[in-house]
This record gives C-alpha cells, sequence and structure tokens, in this order.
C-alpha cells in the first residue's frame, strides 16, 4: 500500500493535565469555585487515564496523563505520518457534567485552553468545539463564540446524552452548527445518565464497549425518524470511534421497516440510505474487522476511500482517517488514501487524491 504523501487525521485526543490547567481561561466565579472547593479529577469514566487500557505504552509519558505532552503528539502522530492536519477532539468532564453551568464553564475554559496551548504551538493542528449537550442553548452561545476562529472545525458531542439527538431539545445546537457550516462529530463515550444497553447496566467493560455501536445506531435513527435533517438541510454529522462494520445490516434494516410504516413519519420523504448518503460521515478507527494481511495482493484493493470528518465528499464513500492517539487501541493510517475533496472550512482546502471504489447499492426504496 503506497501511503499518500499528506492526510488529515480526524480524530487525536489531548490530554488535559487537570483542572489547574483551565483555571487561567475561566472567569473570576469559576477559577475561584474550583479552588475554594478542592474541585479536580473530571476525567471521563470512559477513559480513565490511569488504565492500560486508555494508552498504547510507548507512548505513556514518564509522568502526568497521557496525551499531554505536546512534543510527543508531534512526533509520533504528526511527523511520524506526515499529517497535514489533524483534529483535536478532546475528552474532558465538562461535556458529561450533571450542572449545566458547570458544564458551560468546563468546556468553554477547555476551548479556549486548546487554542492557546495546542493549536498556537502547531499550525497543522485543528480542533472541534466542545459544548455541553446538557444545555442546548448554552451550547449554541458556545458555537457561536468560537466559530469566527476557523481552526475549530467541527463540533463535538458524546454519544450517549441525556436523550437521543433528533428530539427538538437539541435544535439548538444543529441551527447554530448548520449556520456555521460546521459539522457535528458525535464521539464514542457516555454520560452515563442511562445503561448504555437497553436491558441494563453490563458487568464488564468488553460488553460496555461492544454495546456502544448500538447507541450510534439509536442516535442516527433518531436523526432520521426525528426529521432532523429535514429541519436542516444542510446539517452534517460525523460519527467518531463507531466502527464501521455495523452500518450495513442498519441501512437495510432500517429501509425495510421505514417502507412499511413510513406514514407514521411522512416527513421522512426519502430512503435512510438517501439520508445517511448525504448527511453522514463516520471515521475508520476502529475498524472492526479482520485485516488484510499486508502480503496479499489484494491489500491496496482494501484500503478505503477517506475525507475529513469536515467535509462530506460529493462522491459514494463515507469514511474517513482517524488514529485515536493516544489511545491504546490507536490504528496508524498506513491503509488510508487521502481524500478527493476537501470543500467545506477554508482552512483544509486544497488536499487531493484519488478515491477507491464504490461501496454496494442498498435497496432501491
Amino acid at each position: 500500500v503506497t501511503m499518500p504523501a499528506e492526510r488529515i487525521d480526524c480524530d487525536i485526543h489531548p490530554g488535559v493535565p487537570g483542572i489547574k490547567a483551565l483555571l487561567p481561561y475561566m472567569d473570576a466565579y469559576w477559577a475561584d469555585a474550583f479552588v475554594q472547593r478542592g474541585m479536580d479529577g473530571f476525567d471521563m469514566a470512559s477513559y480513565p487515564p490511569g488504565a492500560p487500557i486508555s494508552c498504547r505504552p510507548d507512548w505513556r509519558p514518564a509522568t502526568g496523563k497521557p496525551g499531554t505532552d505536546l512534543a510527543q503528539l508531534q512526533t509520533a502522530a504528526l511527523d511520524a505520518f506526515a499529517t497535514r492536519f489533524a483534529i483535536c477532539n478532546p475528552l474532558y468532564g465538562g461535556q458529561v457534567a450533571v450542572s449545566e453551568t458547570m458544564a458551560a464553564a468546563i468546556c468553554s475554559a477547555l476551548n479556549d485552553w486548546i487554542a492557546a496551548e495546542w493549536m498556537a504551538r502547531d499550525p497543522r493542528l485543528r480542533a472541534s468545539i466542545v459544548v455541553p449537550a446538557q444545555a442546548p442553548h448554552l451550547a449554541a452561545d458556545e458555537i457561536n463564540r468560537l466559530a469566527p476562529d476557523r481552526r475549530f472545525v467541527q463540533i463535538l458531542l458524546p454519544a450517549g446524552a441525556e436523550m437521543l439527538y433528533g428530539k427538538s431539545y437539541y435544535w439548538p445546537i444543529f441551527e447554530a452548527a448548520a449556520r456555521h457550516n460546521l459539522p457535528v462529530g458525535i464521539h464514542a463515550g457516555l454520560m452515563y445518565r442511562h445503561a448504555p444497553t437497553s436491558n441494563g447496566w453490563p458487568s464488564h467493560y468488553l460488553h460496555d464497549y461492544v454495546a456502544g455501536s448500538q447507541v450510534f445506531e439509536d442516535q442516527l435513527l433518531s436523526l432520521i425518524s426525528e426529521g432532523t435533517f429535514v429541519k436542516f438541510p444542510e446539517l452534517r454529522i460525523v460519527l467518531l470511534e463507531s466502527g464501521v462494520t455495523w452500518l450495513p445490516g442498519f441501512i437495510w434494516r432500517a429501509i425495510k421497516t421505514w417502507r412499511g410504516v413510513r406514514a407514521e413519519v411522512p416527513w421522512v420523504k426519502r430512503s435512510p440510505a438517501a439520508y445517511i448518503r448525504d448527511h453522514v460521515r463516520l471515521t475508520m478507527q476502529p475498524f472492526d474487522a479482520p485485516p488484510t494481511p499486508p502480503s496479499s495482493p489484494k491489500s491496496s484493493k482494501k484500503s478505503a476511500p477517506t475525507t475529513c470528518s469536515s467535509t462530506p465528499p460529493t462522491g459514494p464513500t463515507g469514511s474517513s482517517t482517524a488514529t485515536n492517539q493516544s489511545h491504546l487501541d490507536f490504528h496508524p493510517p498506513c491503509c488510508a488514501r487521502s481524500p478527493s475533496t476537501i470543500r467545506s472550512r477554508p482552512i483544509l482546502a486544497s488536499q487531493t487524491s484519488k478515491t477507491g471504489a464504490s461501496p454496494p447499492t442498498p435497496p432501491r426504496a
């Protein structure tokens, strides 16, 4: 497989050293509140920094949390793979906090910290706008505040929230996203307001992790059936760390059921496959399928055409390069091709390459 000269990594994870790092980016009230109340430890349960599964052993720093060393990320993820741009998706407690106002304060400080401490120090870095989905009106305010900064190329939401994202409760987020031409990235991870399965809480991480694809399926079908893409025809969704192999079966089942009960959702005038093709993209990490042996002459045909998460392509493909740096299940982009077109934010324009073959066509609606 020939690696492209330039790539866009749609999912890297800078780590927040602790709440102390964010205090300079908070207003006086919240900075004092965190200090006086001794609040810290806002790392998400989905990625406990001390767990071996949270970071590759060779990327774990001698001191501090995984993902907190910019120089190490530059060497291991950016330089090593000739990465042209990489999108920072920090996962931290503001995205899942119960208090709406505290969540908004943490998210806002985190965004300013990423801009000052990461993007300002390496022109290859871009970032998602981290928002408090718990309070859509406050999330929309944060989007409006940061959208003029073209280094922020999408909006970040956790896959498991308090409700399904198709509900009109969340529409202020999608309205702001569409108005500013920003895709919404839905990343693996839960607020844990509800069990990750429809039958209750699992006993082991194995079950929790595998069940994550069900959460993505539910969110995707909610966005379609509630008419979110009808309400916001310019909206683009990127599923980050969702896996990809569940999607074909999901599409077939969604089409079959929609044909039988479409009278229940008259606003859904097109096949679910059409909405997915026009509005949704997925990153390639984790690619939950058997690998092609490197020695196989067909290996080059197996590599998936990709595009940056901030730009759905005009063609039929829907996958995007992502390494998931610095987590344990990091995937090097050695089998990914460059995007065929990058059309949304001007800061990401001018990347071109060849595209691959079209995926199988779903049943006609």
